[in-house]
């Protein structure tokens, strides 16, 4: 199949960027990012400069695929990550835009890379669990029922990828903080940072520069891992909570569920 593609190209976080136009050849069995391989084996061969783009595991779970195509956040098909996107879902004779996540708190570094590290710094505030030193306790010490596992391992599916932040008109980060926030405070291992958690990471959100949430809902479209909207609004319970058990200093409820 013969393509035309229109890919950004921006040689650093200051320079002026432009969308330059190619020409690729594909088979509809190729993944996406392989189809980007061989743009850059014929750019390279022709003494071109290959364009940058993230990759890693190229098997959905690593979140590092963060591109958007045709104005679509990893592409036309849902729950699926740039990676994982055939070139069977194109026609022959397409053309196609590629352009890197766009937002404030996710500057360019190069063509369709984005520093995507506010997002390590908001789970390093608050992201974790008290735990004791020593060997590994039993799995099956502290019961969990079995809906608030459930729940958590949804939550927990997050993969960090920022199509969440790429969709939302507002370029919000509330899904993938929620996520979060959502996988651990719905454990019992979880309730001994729940409030102070929850404040810091929403905290650490907003001074990262992320926009506020207004209840779009693109973020849970464009999600590859389809992470519930649901988060949200426990994390703005806990939230809330949170506010008034600092302001009231009372922390007798910290380990309520």
């Amino acid at each position: 199949m013969q393509l035309t593609l229109k890919v950004w190209r921006q040689a650093g976080p200051d320079a002026p960027g432009r969308l330059e136009t190619h020409a690729v050849e594909a088979n509809e069995h190729m993944s996406f990012l392989e189809m980007l391989d061989v743009l850059n084996e014929g750019l390279i061969a022709t003494g071109g400069e290959p364009i940058a783009f993230d990759h890693d595991c190229r098997e959905g779970i690593c979140g590092m695929c963060s591109l958007m195509i045709n104005g679509q956040a990893h592409g036309p098909r849902a729950a699926t990550t740039t990676c994982q996107l055939h070139m069977r879902e194109f026609q022959d004779g397409d053309t196609i835009v590629v352009e890197p996540f766009r937002a404030r708190a996710f500057p360019v570094v190069r063509d369709l890379v984005v520093d995507r590290s506010a997002f390590d710094r908001i789970i390093a505030v608050g992201g974790y669990i008290t735990a004791p030193t020593g060997s590994a306790p039993d799995g099956n010490a502290i019961p969990v029922p079995k809906d608030s596992a459930d729940l958590a391992m949804d939550a927990a599916a997050c993969i960090g990828c920022g199509a969440c932040v790429a969709a939302c008109p507002n370029a919000s980060a509330m899904l993938f903080t929620s996520a979060k926030v959502a996988h651990l405070a719905r454990l019992p291992q979880g309730q001994a940072e729940r409030w102070r958690r929850v404040r810091a990471m929403v905290e650490q959100m907003d001074e990262e520069g992320f926009g506020g949430c207004t209840n779009f809902g693109e973020c849970e479209t464009a999600c590859p891992k389809e992470i519930s909207l649901e988060n949200i609004a426990l994390l703005n319970r806990d939230h809330l909570r949170a506010t008034l058990i600092d302001r009231s200093g009372d922390s007798s409820h910290a380990g309520v569920m």
